[in-house]
């Protein structure tokens, strides 16, 4: 069989893709998403655009996908943060509106990694279908952070940097399997992690 290919784009900086109701949202690191839909044999495209992206410094890897607030994206590290919160910035699908959805307070997480000066840096996030908490991935932590909705921390736990050498990927399966890739390294081959729920 042939795979049919589309041409997309090479200047930006894709850093999530979501998808939902067959349309996929992707990811800019700036906070723009760019809407994508197949219709037939054709490829829709349309862009929803962060205010001010360009006269703020900000960057984002994480996207996912929330019944009640819609799109919702995490600051990796954005200007008006300063290390002592991450601000989730929500879109309605097919919106060019960004609200603050939530804000997560760092100092719970610096308190149980036991860090004085420390910078949460998400890469990726998911809500578990079971138990509709949300698990944040920081590859450059070497974390997985629980919360509920709301952006509460619940549990932080540390992953080991072998078996997590640069994780980047999170996602659940209906059944609730948790899902996490980790990007090639320099020595390692990327790899597709998956774990059952206890019963």
């Amino acid at each position: 069989n042939k795979i049919q290919q589309w041409p997309y784009d090479k200047k930006h900086d894709f850093e999530d893709v979501v998808m939902h109701d067959s349309t996929f949202y992707v990811l800019i690191s700036n906070g723009d998403i760019e809407t994508l839909h197949f219709d037939g044999d054709s490829l829709k495209k349309a862009k929803s655009k962060f205010p001010d992206a360009d006269k703020k410094t900000n960057e984002f890897e994480t996207l996912y996908y929330d019944d009640n607030a819609g799109l919702v994206m995490l600051c990796k590290n954005c200007e008006d943060d300063k290390k002592k919160q991450v601000t989730a910035i929500a879109c309605k699908p097919d919106s060019s509106v960004y609200n603050t959805s939530f804000i997560i307070d760092v100092s719970a997480i610096a308190e149980a990694v036991k860090e004085d000066k420390f910078h949460f840096k998400p890469s990726a996030a998911a809500i578990n279908p079971l138990t509709n908490e949300l698990y944040i991935l920081a590859s450059v932590n070497k974390l997985l952070v629980v919360t509920d909705r709301s952006g509460k921390v619940k549990n932080t736990y540390k992953l080991d940097p072998v078996t997590f050498n640069q994780p980047e990927g999170i996602t659940f399966t209906p059944s609730g399997d948790l899902i996490i890739s980790n990007e090639k390294g320099e020595e390692d081959n990327a790899t597709l992690l998956i774990f059952k729920p206890k019963k």
